[in-house]
């Protein structure tokens, strides 16, 4: 894991120190407890609430941080086109959207970190290109979908430990490693991995159901630049 990663885990270890107190966030940051974020630029933002983005556009220069509970643009409802020059960091029981599940609209929505995510109630990312690396350890979203299709990610991609209703990996194009294990989704179609071109390995175990590409949904084989292994050993072109 990248040197980035590694702080980037550390400061959510101080999260909740975050969400206690507003002189925690950097200095001239803005906080957001509830209500709409203007379309405009900040100096990092921190999300204690439940928060949406708002207009067309929207620049931060340093981290988005969504503190323990809190909520950023549930179900990646708004379509603002975000560009964060930091990291973007998911507290415990947080919920993250970010870019749009529409593929009619040419979205631009950029990470210039990573997005580190622990005990995540559900991250909904599409269409977002990533130039760090996408980490997600555990967490619960009872009834929630985790969708991460679309995206771009530049570094690893490892989402671990995640239960809830749908869980999966679809259309994305990954510079580095992929890991998947150890999630479960009450939806049968849930697992699903596919149609995605990945530059290092692909590594799939512990998954209820096991990972799988459904033909149904319009998947594909996954391009695999390194080795698969696990349930996604078979779920190659090769």
């Amino acid at each position: 894991m990248k040197l980035r990663s590694l702080l980037a885990l550390a400061t959510l270890a101080t999260l909740g120190l975050v969400a206690a107190s507003a002189t925690a966030a950097p200095p001239q940051a803005t906080t957001c407890s509830s209500g709409d974020i203007a379309a405009g630029t900040y100096k990092g933002l921190i999300v204690t609430g439940n928060c949406t983005f708002a207009g067309d556009r929207i620049k931060v220069n340093g981290d988005i941080v969504v503190a323990p509970g809190a909520t950023l643009n549930d179900h990646a409802g708004s379509p603002t086109e975000v560009h964060v020059t930091g990291d973007v960091l998911v507290g415990d029981g947080g919920i993250l959207g970010l870019g749009t599940y529409n593929p009619t609209v040419k979205h631009k929505s950029e990470v210039g970190g990573s997005i580190i995510a622990t005990n995540p109630t559900s991250l909904y990312v599409s269409f977002v290109r990533i130039h760090g690396d996408f980490i997600s350890s555990g967490g619960s979203g009872p009834g929630r979908n985790f969708p991460t299709k679309d995206d771009t990610i530049d570094g690893n991609l490892s989402i671990t430990g995640w239960t809830g209703f749908w869980v999966g990996l679809v259309r994305d194009t990954v510079g580095g490693n992929v890991t998947f294990s150890n999630n479960s989704g009450d939806n049968p179609d849930s697992s699903e991995v596919m149609t995605n071109v990945i530059g290092g390995n692909l590594v799939c175990t512990g998954n209820t159901p096991a990972a799988t590409v459904n033909p149904d949904d319009g998947g594909m084989p996954n391009v695999v630049g390194g080795t698969a292994t696990g349930e996604c050993a078979g779920l190659t072109t090769g």
